[in-house]
């Protein structure tokens, strides 16, 4: 089976991204592990995207393309996942972000590192780091269901931030990234992974891993044009990335029933 650095945090975000689609919608998601309370080293699985992509998608089942090790490689493994229940959403969404999480049960063929919650930034960990404009951050996605390879891994491409303050993430909720955007590029991680960083006043040598967000939507400018008989309105894209903050993420997946209510939930005879 391949293998995987533990400190390479690209590889194993690569790892956990997958495209999903169904009922009219494609979007990317990532799987995180959230730790169980009272036995840590166990994760629950816990879907990650925007929270439109889900929302767009007719049905109450998607298609997630996930993959399995194949020899010295890896294969495409397709897996159908509940998204509602009798017309029910499973997954939570944020009121004021779109960023939404779900449960989900994954197969033990399928290939997945499971990147830790500890590396969802903070505002304290963002001011610590000192994250600025120009910053250049690294994004995960399927652009127009595009894939990186047979196997279904995603394209990792690139931008800088390009807006300011990113703190406090309460109130200024996303930033920019000069990165275009296309269709299935929705719900894509957005993370840094730098060597030797510069902050407080030195460099850190060593490697910086930390997930600062998801893509939620490409930047547009409205142009109205005006005659003496119509009124038009056009859109126009600046190929650039909203990203919603990591902050965000943390909440939602804080908003997930807990083991404990799951477990309680009254069970239907057979």
């Amino acid at each position: 089976m391949p293998g995987c650095d533990p400190n390479d945090f690209a590889s194993i975000l690569m790892r956990s991204t997958f495209k999903l689609e169904g009922g009219g919608s494609l979007g990317t998601a990532f799987v995180l592990g959230q730790p169980l309370s009272g036995d840590p080293p166990r994760a629950r699985y816990v879907l990650i995207t925007a929270a439109h992509v889900l929302e767009d998608m007719k049905g109450e089942t998607a298609t997630l393309h996930l993959r399995q090790p194949k020899g010295d490689g890896f294969a495409r493994l397709t897996f159908p996942i509940p998204i509602r229940k009798g017309g029910t959403a499973l997954w939570v969404r944020d009121p004021r972000a779109d960023v939404a999480a779900m449960l989900v049960a994954l197969p033990q063929i399928a290939d997945l590192r499971l990147a830790s919650t500890d590396l969802l930034a903070t505002d304290d960990i963002l001011r610590e780091l000192e994250v600025r404009p120009g910053d250049q951050l690294l994004v995960l996605g399927f652009p127009f269901g595009a894939e990186a390879n047979d196997a279904g891994f995603p394209i990792l491409r690139s931008g800088r931030i390009a807006s300011f303050p990113l703190v406090p993430t309460s109130t200024t909720m996303a930033f920019l990234l000069d990165f275009p955007v296309f269709r299935g590029n929705s719900g894509g991680p957005v993370f840094m992974f730098d060597s030797n960083r510069v902050y407080a006043g030195g460099t850190h040598i060593g490697t910086t891993s930390l997930l600062l967000g998801l893509v939620s939507q490409q930047k547009n400018v409205t142009e109205t044009i005006r005659s003496l008989d119509q009124t038009l309105t056009k859109e126009h894209s600046l190929g650039i990335a909203v990203v919603v903050h990591a902050s965000f993420i943390r909440d939602v997946m804080n908003q997930l029933p807990s083991p404990a209510a799951l477990a309680s939930e009254p069970k239907k005879a057979p």
